[in-house]
């Protein structure tokens, strides 16, 4: 495993300009796994804006999807099955989406502690943005006083981990009306722009979260932009 002067782990942060394909994504992440297992690539976070989607986990199922098909055709939503773990979620404008890609078994994390610095990293990101957030007993992801504001979803193979998380920043939440938001109808869905009553930079928000997550896993940031 890489390490920097300072004797910390390295870490790759690409952040990805524009609005950006949901497949695209996805096809980069598996690259990097594969690549990551035979030790032919750093420990890895992609940072990521996409284009509206729905995704459905290995324990969604199809009535998680409110809408109809031709609605979401009409409205170029796509729908992708993938093998993250959790349910039905949606990505789009004004999110911060983050991919790990990270050898756990390097860094000495468990599956548990892993998704708990996952948490960490958006509690942090979030109250420097002046949104004091927190986690719920029994429930995986990050909630606020207006509701639920990060969510997390992962896949670990051969100790590599990939998916990863989503931040609310500024999306248009009545796009979760579409799905049955992680399998939970009873929370509602905010984001940052929601609890202050105006929408932060995503720059900076985006910004926020790579510092975070720098911190959160103790690790030494270098930055690319793809």
């Amino acid at each position: 495993m890489e390490t920097s002067r300072a004797g910390r782990p390295a870490l790759e942060i690409v952040v990805f300009e524009g609005l950006t394909p949901y497949k695209k994504a996805r096809d980069e992440q598996l690259s990097l796994v594969e690549r990551r297992k035979i030790d032919r690539a750093p420990d890895t976070l992609l940072l990521v804006e996409h284009e509206p989607v729905i995704t459905l986990g290995l324990r969604a199922e199809e009535s998680g999807v409110l809408a109809s098909a031709a609605y979401l055709r009409d409205h170029n939503i796509d729908v992708h099955r993938v093998e993250r773990g959790g349910k039905t979620t949606y990505h789009g404008p004004g999110q911060v989406v983050a991919y790990p890609i990270l050898y756990l078994d390097g860094l000495r994390l468990g599956i548990q502690s892993y998704v708990s610095k996952l948490e960490e990293t958006m509690i942090l990101a979030a109250g420097r943005m002046g949104v004091e957030s927190y986690r719920r007993e029994g429930m995986i992801g990050v909630f606020c006083e207006r509701g639920k504001i990060g969510a997390i979803g992962v896949r670990v193979t051969k100790g590599v981990c990939f998916h990863g998380f989503a931040f609310n920043v500024a999306p248009d939440l009545s796009h979760y009306k579409l799905i049955v938001p992680c399998g939970m109808n009873d929370i509602p869905v905010t984001s940052v722009a929601e609890v202050l009553g105006r929408a932060p930079s995503f720059a900076d928000a985006r910004g926020r979260i790579a510092q975070a997550f720098s911190e959160a896993f103790d690790m030494e940031p270098r930055f690319r932009v793809s």
